[in-house]
């Protein structure tokens, strides 16, 4: 069982990708903000973080440019899930250090399979 972070604007996004990652038997915490996000990797060790990339206040490329630039998170696995699905959103997001990007409308395989790929 592994402790997945999940930020997501969305109340929709947040509880789907929640339902998921429980049903596989993992531990979630859910933040509707990028801000809130660095606050709970501050107090809490995560295994993986599942961050959207437009939300108010920081977006998740900032989030996820934080997240590897400090030592204390930057082993953590970050997948971006967003609705940017453009090559050059996905380019910029491997930039910022994303370990894997997600197009939104995004199916049950597909978050189960990426974080998987983390978790070994």
């Amino acid at each position: 069982m592994a402790k997945i972070l999940v930020a997501d604007d969305s109340i929709t996004e947040r509880e789907f990708i929640r339902k998921i990652l429980v049903g596989e038997g993992h531990e979630v915490v859910t933040v509707e903000d990028g801000e809130k996000a660095i606050g709970k990797l501050k107090a809490e060790k995560f295994d993986c973080i599942l961050l959207d990339v437009i939300m108010p206040g920081k977006n998740g490329f900032q989030i996820c440019r934080d997240i590897k630039k400090d030592d204390f998170t930057k082993n953590i696995p970050v997948i971006l899930i967003t609705s940017k699905g453009q090559d050059s959103d996905k380019f910029w997001g491997m930039k910022q250090g994303a370990d894997d990007y997600l197009v939104k409308p995004v199916s049950e395989e597909q978050i189960i399979s990426a974080v998987k790929k983390f978790l070994k």
